[in-house]
């Protein structure tokens, strides 16, 4: 099963997350930020990625720590279960309707970290948290996964939207992506022979 556990913990943080890439989408997810959970969440729905998430942060100074660490340690999580990567289908994009809203996500789980993401938010804050943690989070989530990951939103009025769009994108983009292409089973998806550098 292609699943990983990393645990992470610093003077800012203590994270612990646990994946499942052939699971169903089942979330536990607990950090403490009531906006944050929600993004992850729908993660793992629409990914159909099994998650949990349980993070203890500094929220006394901010949520900035809290979210960009647990972008950490879900990339990482990813890169340990995707393994050698053989038989993956690597590629995928997705235009994201949300209401007003249109988001485009493209991934190449590459083994190459890049991002890409242009969205700009009309609000600084969504509830209690601050818009701008969104691109620290993909990020955070994009290096220590080792892909490639271009994000676009291109037109949105509710930066709730804007968001949600983003992460729901990522959600569908990773779905097709870490699948198992039945044609290429056991391949490694690049004409070099192995995927990263």
């Amino acid at each position: 099963m292609r699943t990983a556990t990393i645990k992470r913990k610093t003077k800012e943080t203590d994270i612990e997350v646990s994946v499942n890439l052939d699971g169903t989408g089942v979330a536990n997810i607990a950090t403490g930020i009531g906006f944050f959970d929600h993004m992850l969440d729908l993660l793992a729905r629409h990914s159909r990625i099994d998650l949990t998430v349980k993070a203890v942060g500094d929220l006394h100074i901010d949520y900035h720590h809290t979210t960009e660490d647990t972008g950490i340690a879900l990339g990482q999580a990813i890169k340990q279960a995707l393994g050698n990567m053989a038989g993956i289908t690597r590629y995928a994009g997705v235009h994201m309707p949300m209401d007003e809203t249109l988001s485009r996500v493209v991934i190449d789980i590459s083994g190459r970290p890049f991002l890409v993401f242009k969205a700009d938010f009309p609000r600084d804050k969504i509830g209690e948290f601050d818009t701008e943690l969104v691109r620290e989070w993909f990020q955070a989530f994009a290096i220590n996964a080792g892909v490639t990951l271009h994000v676009e939103t291109l037109y949105g009025d509710n930066s709730h939207h804007i968001a949600e769009s983003c992460f729901k994108g990522l959600a569908r983009a990773l779905r097709t992506a870490v699948a198992i292409d039945p044609k290429a089973a056991g391949e490694i998806p690049s004409t070099k022979g192995s995927l990263g550098g």
